[in-house]
């Protein structure tokens, strides 16, 4: 199996202990982060969502002209556009950039951040609508021919994409969501199931899951596993340095009045049952930031040397992981560490596996 890493585009410098200075859209960074992961061996980068970011597909097409070969995932909220018109919006986007486009559709549990852009639906309800979205969105990338759908969110008459996607049989599509009514819809429509970074045993439980939905519509579906490398030269110094972060951290929550709430998706709620069992878990795996904040988003790391950090994430790879979103507390300066001493190495080691396995075979 092919191995593929992402990594993360924003509008400008800021994480979890950086705080955010000027514009929330900076142009000379987000050239300057997308040149950092074209050099350093990404895939992909993704370029984020939210109810009051930038628009993500106009920072992907602009990463895109100062970029050769870094492809992107660009978040997509489903329920917003039309799916004829975001389906024509991406295949254009495809032509220019020359085939290097993915769409993370993620439906959204957040109903306070959902009504600020207008959608006031419940939760199983909204992906009954991304399953509508889906398979409109799907029809229009791949008919020849003009056609119909009627279903309770859309309908459309003689809808047709005269643009198409240089990559065949369509843009890929990738998948994030963690409910059942989630993983429903992601076993009907997704090429790639997107997690956050869980236990062993939870990842397991999952691609488990979403495999058996995929096979009720004789679909495979490959996985990514999203996580907050924290690497250093020696195992003494990375765990220094995860406690320097939650300490930074802890500090910029408390400057800027951060109050935890109970989280609203079922993401954030399976990395705090992982936060609860402790913050060391597995091998390396920690849960110190996701504890801290309520587990908002892409929050548990993998900490050690890169040796250490590789024979990990290669157990993931073991589980049906083949794709790694990789984005680290200081963004720029890690997206070029990771780079020069990760992915490499990981890349190497997968290789080595794939060889021995074939000779296994033979």
């Amino acid at each position: 199996m092919s191995i593929e890493f992402i990594g993360y585009i924003g509008g400008h410098h800021s994480s979890e202990i950086h705080p955010r200075s000027g514009p929330v859209l900076q142009p000379d960074y987000v050239e300057t982060v997308a040149r950092a992961h074209d050099e350093a061996g990404f895939d992909r980068a993704l370029v984020a969502f939210h109810s009051n970011s930038p628009d993500s597909t106009l920072i992907a097409s602009h990463a895109a002209s100062v970029t050769k070969n870094l492809k992107f995932l660009i978040a997509h909220r489903p329920g917003f556009a039309a799916p004829t018109l975001a389906a024509r919006q991406f295949n254009t986007l495809d032509v220019f950039n020359g085939g290097r486009t993915a769409v993370h559709i993620i439906t959204g549990g957040d109903d306070r951040e959902l009504r600020a852009d207008g959608s006031y639906i419940g939760k199983d309800e909204r992906y009954a609508r991304t399953d509508e979205y889906l398979d409109v969105l799907r029809q229009e990338w791949t008919s020849e021919k003009p056609f119909d759908y009627q279903g309770k969110y859309y309908q459309v008459e003689g809808a047709h994409s005269a643009v198409k996607s240089p990559q065949q049989p369509h843009i890929p599509l990738y998948f994030g969501g963690s409910s059942a009514a989630a993983i429903a819809v992601a076993g009907k429509h997704a090429d790639v199931y997107a997690l956050w970074g869980e236990t062993y045993e939870q990842v397991r439980e999952v691609v488990n899951q979403v495999r058996a939905e995929a096979a009720k519509h004789g679909r495979s579906i490959r996985f990514s596993l999203s996580l907050r490398p924290i690497l250093a030269d020696t195992e003494a110094q990375a765990w220094e340095r995860a406690q320097s972060i939650l300490e930074q951290a802890t500090a910029l929550a408390e400057k800027n009045g951060f109050v935890r709430r109970e989280p609203p998706n079922e993401g954030s709620r399976r990395l705090l049952a992982a936060a609860a069992q402790g913050s060391r878990l597995d091998k390396r795996l920690w849960t110190g930031i996701a504890g801290l904040l309520g587990a908002q988003g892409n929050s548990t790391s993998l900490v050690g040397t890169p040796e250490q950090v590789a024979e990990a994430l290669l157990d993931y790879y073991d589980l049906g992981i083949t794709t790694f979103l990789i984005r680290g507390f200081d963004p720029l300066n890690d997206a070029i560490d990771y780079g020069k001493r990760l992915i490499p190495l990981v890349r190497q080691l997968v290789a080595e596996r794939e060889r021995q396995a074939a000779e296994k075979v033979a």
